[in-house]
């Protein structure tokens, strides 16, 4: 073998191992970019850009569930940049998602807010991005859940209720004419016509209420509210109701206190309880309704020395069209839509009502609201000490609602 062979073959012999270095070089630095990458937690660019944009909650967790990046409608979902995620049903998907590399959508309830405010129904949606970071969409869907809730409602039970005084409204008219020769018997037939027009009037009205509580995202006329004054209102509606039934209504508790919301709808929805209590209570007994601040929570109690609701009618209460005692709830002209529009009421400013009732012993129904601090120009603690103290004296020996079992 000359010396030109071998030259030749020495070349090519560190082309070989030149070009086998080379790969394993390559190899390793893939390597390295690769497990870089399953370890980074760096957010890809334009990711944050994106969830700055988006209206639906959106945000980005690592492997230990810790948020990275949220978007600005993730805060009421309790979503802080560099906390742990807090709800374990959005863990579980997120562990779901990371194991199975695709993504996922599920449908939870999650709190939105601090308590008493209600869950809200959400449709999650987990998309990993890499193999440390996954990205969760949320959008809430309660507001179309109930609308839809409401207008399959309204079908099955407004059909139904609305049955009886448009059937007695024919009747009657028609007993009008085959007695109008008889005008005693036609006046007879007339009022009762009149009583079954105003029933169909109200039930109307309170379905249009209702419609508009469970619909509306937003409340209209939303401002600070005093307490006294939506307490003052609603006895003000209901003061004949109460003399015609020989009912006594004492205001007690606490004055000066604040809240936010609809005032209208608030008198309403306490107008609601102050109206059944009436209702429910024998002549010459009393209606308590008393006032006072627990925690940073204003409680507006309505209690009555009435009938009481059983146990097994408690929870049923507050639905829609729902009588306890349907044959007084005939007597009493009742909708059986009262307190299903004080529930959407209450929930609608942030707040709960709860309900205390023995058979025989009466009644308690507690509206409880986030508390406010009254407005500058409202804050008097003398004129409140004052009002105190005049109500002690005048009213020492009348009974004051309570929110647990009345004395």
């Amino acid at each position: 073998m000359d010396t030109t062979q071998l030259a030749l073959l020495a070349l090519l012999a560190g082309v070989v191992i030149g070009g086998s270095v080379a790969a394993v070089i390559v190899i390793a630095l893939r390597a390295r970019d690769r497990a870089r990458v399953e370890t980074s937690l760096a957010i890809p660019d334009g990711v944050r850009e994106v969830l700055h944009g988006m209206d639906d909650a959106a945000v980005v967790v690592d492997a230990s569930f810790t948020v990275l990046a949220a978007s600005a409608a993730a805060a009421p979902f309790q979503f802080a940049e560099g906390r742990a995620m807090p709800d374990e049903q959005l863990r579980a998907l997120v562990r779901t998602v990371r194991a199975g590399a695709r993504s996922e959508t599920e449908t939870l309830r999650l709190n939105r807010g601090a308590p008493p405010a209600e869950p809200r129904l959400v449709v999650v949606r987990a998309t990993p991005i890499s193999p440390r970071l996954t990205l969760l969409v949320i959008r809430d869907i309660t507001e179309r859940e109930r609308v839809e809730q409401m207008r399959r409602d309204f079908v099955a039970n407004t059909s139904h209720e609305l049955k009886t005084p448009v059937g007695a409204v024919t009747l009657l008219a028609e007993a009008i004419e085959s007695a109008a020769d008889d005008p005693p018997q036609v006046r007879i037939f007339a009022s009762r016509l009149t009583a079954e027009a105003n029933r169909l009037a109200l039930l109307t009205s309170r379905i249009m209420n209702l419609s508009r509580l469970q619909s509306s995202d937003e409340l209209t006329e939303e401002r600070d509210v005093s307490v006294d004054e939506v307490v003052a209102a609603a006895l003000d509606t209901h003061a004949i109701q109460a003399g015609s039934a020989g009912v006594d209504v004492v205001r007690g508790g606490t004055r000066g206190l604040w809240v936010r919301g609809d005032p209208q709808v608030l008198s309403e929805a306490v107008g609601n309880l102050v109206a059944n209590a009436i209702a429910y209570s024998p002549q010459g007994s009393s209606v308590g309704v008393g006032v006072k601040s627990v925690d940073g929570v204003v409680e507006i109690a309505v209690t009555d020395r009435g009938i009481g609701i059983a146990e097994g009618d408690q929870d049923r209460v507050f639905e829609r069209f729902y009588r306890a005692d349907p044959a007084r709830a005939r007597r009493t002209g009742g909708s059986g839509l009262g307190l299903s529009i004080v529930k959407h009421a209450v929930q609608r400013h942030g707040g709960e009502v709860r309900l205390w009732s023995r058979p025989g012993r009466g009644s308690t129904f507690t509206i409880r609201l986030p508390e406010i601090a009254p407005p500058a120009d409202q804050a008097d603690p003398k004129r409140g000490r004052r009002k105190t103290k005049k109500r002690s004296r005048a009213e020492a020996s009348r009974p004051l609602p309570t929110n647990g079992e009345p004395a």
